[in-house]
């Protein structure tokens, strides 16, 4: 898979569950929530987006199904344990106590406690004195969840023909690229898979990753991926022969641009929907590799000429994010630069941008709407909530975007 826009035919989700309901007003802070879902409406809304996908003819794989089916593997539950379990924060022999009792459990009960976490007074009954056990509340996390396992595409991405283990900034989501590892190792649908970047190396999260063109990346730098995530990453592309180029991209820091993907994603081989604000100012350093086997960095350039020249294209066409400022602002905060292409002109968006879809229309780009009031409360679209596995290459008479209205 080597761009972002080719015919999507498998794509990995998350439907969300009882970990969402582990988010109270005192930890969603902590848990990288704004706010309470509702998580009966959030079910459905996830699952009227997986009906969409499905009915253009795309595979939807669920991150539950498949570690249920490979924690059955004896060393995948092993694995899954180990993961769960934290000794420098429970003290050995509770840490013990605990290993001992999820050594014990079935396939799906550990997925379910993997995924949902636990609390102290979920703990097997204490067989000794625990300081651990008596200094903490009942409802304190014994064992963390993982409320943002909904958004697929941060703890891994598929380059080429092989998968990139994110390394996860946020402390509240260490543990999902732990269960990824575990289903990419274990799962019988991808034994053979060949891995690109470690989830060890220096933090990348797939929602800065955009596969511009065959060979071609693009990387934001920011909140959650580092220069030396980006450098690492363009390393082990470049040895892996899965990449010719990197731009390094960097973002502002902050909640609502947390991922390049949150201002700009592609909506056909040479075009994008970007939030105008980004528009003239994302920046760009072009990595390659030097002939001494060092990388080669040149830049800063600006984004949008860097990418054209390394696309191998004349220009990028950009489709903005509402007619104003203020509106520009509201809809890049509620996800509308963040969609998911099904094929080249085909995007799914959240239904509550009213002004970027229209805007998406007017140019030639069919909208698929989906609802999201309570998907979005974790600050993530379409794009987010998907961890395409496999894509067609991209045909030739669709080569170019033919946009109406573009750039003007």
């Amino acid at each position: 898979m080597d761009t972002e826009v080719g015919p999507l035919r498998s794509v990995l989700l998350h439907r969300p569950g009882d970990e969402l309901k582990r988010l109270t007003p005192r930890n969603n802070d902590q848990l990288l929530f704004d706010s309470i879902p509702w998580v009966d409406r959030a079910q459905q809304e996830h699952d009227a987006f997986a009906a969409v996908l499905k009915e253009r003819g795309v595979e939807v794989l669920l991150l539950a199904d498949l570690l249920r089916e490979t924690l059955a593997d004896p060393r995948a539950h092993v694995a899954g344990v180990h993961t769960a379990v934290d000794s420098k924060r429970l003290g050995s022999d509770l840490a013990d106590s605990l290993r001992s009792h999820l050594s014990g459990v079935g396939a799906a009960a550990l997925t379910e406690l993997l995924i949902s976490g636990m609390t102290f007074e979920e703990l097997p009954a204490a067989e000794g004195a625990s300081l651990v056990r008596k200094m903490n509340h009942p409802h304190d996390f014994a064992v963390d969840p993982l409320p943002n396992l909904l958004f697929t595409r941060d703890s891994s991405v598929w380059i080429g023909d092989r998968v990139a283990i994110s390394s996860l900034a946020m402390p509240a989501r260490h543990r999902e690229t732990a269960l990824l590892d575990i289903i990419y190792a274990y799962h019988p649908r991808f034994h053979s898979s060949m891995r690109a970047y470690g989830a060890h190396s220096a933090p990348v999260e797939g929602g800065d990753v955009l596969l511009l063109a065959p060979g071609v990346l693009a990387v934001g730098i920011g909140e959650r991926t580092t220069a030396a995530g980006a450098e690492s990453l363009a390393r082990s592309a470049f040895a892996d022969g899965i990449a010719h180029t990197l731009l390094a991209v960097p973002i502002v820091q902050t909640r609502a641009t947390m991922h390049l993907d949150t201002v700009c994603t592609m909506i056909g081989p040479d075009a994008v929907v970007m939030y105008p604000l980004a528009r003239d100012s994302l920046a760009a350093y072009t990595l390659r590799p030097g002939d001494d086997g060092a990388l080669r960095v040149d830049g800063p350039a600006p984004f949008l000429t860097a990418a054209a020249e390394a696309m191998g294209i004349d220009r990028l066409h950009v489709i903005d994010t509402g007619l104003d400022p203020v509106t520009a602002e509201r809809e890049q905060w509620d996800d509308g630069n963040n969609t998911l292409a099904l094929a080249p002109g085909v995007v799914v968006g959240y239904e509550r941008n009213v002004e970027t879809n229209a805007r998406l229309e007017e140019a030639g780009i069919e909208v698929l709407r989906i609802a999201g009031s309570e998907l979005g409360s974790g600050r993530g679209g379409p794009r987010c909530m998907s961890c395409p596995v496999a894509r067609e290459p991209i045909p030739k008479n669709e080569s170019k975007a033919h946009l109406r209205n573009a750039n003007k």
